[in-house]
């Protein structure tokens, strides 16, 4: 059999059980006592059983009543738990944000925007990906995720792009190397040095190459990491083109930096989520921080 009670049946109910007067449990919900009579009788018709005896001078519970009695508050309580849970979740006290971003900005530019975000909500956990484009696109696809930050354009219908920012590149290489003296740096120019390259699956690399076509860098080696990047150049191993973002990686007294403004030399960053969802009040809380700190044009 299915029970349907309303919460402002079960609180008449917990109210009389606790004061054991119509009169006065009727006056602790703010209705007149033939309103709060009619709940009563409601109760007992839903639940099947007589909750109550009533005598001139008192109201007991029934055998009935007093099994009842737990089970009510039990309800009561889950309710107003649940509810608290609900209010804390949209006031942003509690919740989970998980997102995914590219390993260049997890390690650089993101760890000032969590830390004040954390500040203002402390009780929303924080789930961070620092994973390549690609990856972060698949798990925005699967729901693993509310958002990504990646260099690449989610081409599917499900997915909503927007445009981040646009990111720079700069050529790092050792202290007082030929190229940092040179008047006007073209990108010919670095043909003629050994290249430490990012591996091809890295939007660095694949943006660089796209710009450099169909000009081929004297390549190397390849690495999978930034921070290999740096060591290997730091050890006079060669020269590299790294977007604005990633130069934390080199900040090294044995190296150096120059702005290459070549035209197409650029990294756009694009912000992806799904098409066909709402973010979630913590996650949009996050999703504006994030927009707010827009970084723009990294040059």
């Amino acid at each position: 059999m299915q029970i349907n009670l309303s919460t402002r049946q079960l609180r008449a109910f917990v109210a009389l059980a606790e004061q054991r007067s119509f009169t006065r449990a009727a006056a602790e919900c703010h209705l007149s006592q033939p309103a709060f009579s009619a709940l009563i009788a409601a109760v007992e018709q839903e639940v099947g059983a007589r909750l109550f005896v009533r005598t001139t001078r008192s109201v007991d519970l029934t055998q009935e009543g007093a099994v009842f009695e737990a089970s009510a508050r039990q309800l009561l309580a889950d309710f107003e738990a649940s509810l608290a849970n609900v209010r804390d979740y949209a006031q942003k006290r509690r919740g989970r944000v998980s997102i995914a971003v590219l390993p260049s900005l997890a390690a650089g530019w993101l760890p000032g925007i969590l830390a004040r975000f954390h500040a203002e909500y402390p009780g929303i956990e924080l789930n961070v990906s620092d994973v390549l484009s690609e990856p972060c696109i698949d798990l925005v696809k699967t729901g693993a995720v509310d958002f990504a930050l990646a260099a690449t354009q989610g081409q599917s219908a499900e997915l909503k792009t927007e445009a981040f920012c646009s990111d720079l590149f700069h050529l790092v290489c050792r202290r007082g190397h030929p190229l940092l003296l040179a008047p006007r740096l073209r990108l010919k120019d670095l043909s003629a040095y050994p290249f430490v390259h990012m591996a091809r699956h890295s939007s660095v690399r694949q943006y660089l190459e796209a710009a450099l076509h169909p000009l081929k860098m004297n390549t190397l080696m390849e690495v999978e990491q930034l921070a290999t990047v740096m060591g290997m150049l730091r050890a006079g191993l060669g020269i590299s083109a790294v977007p604005a973002l990633t130069l934390f990686h080199f900040r090294d007294r044995a190296l150096d930096t120059r702005p290459l403004n070549a035209p197409g030399l650029k990294r756009d960053l694009f912000l992806i989520r799904r098409a066909d969802r709402q973010l979630s009040t913590p996650a949009r809380a996050l999703y504006e921080s994030v927009m707010a700190a827009t970084p723009g044009d990294q040059a």
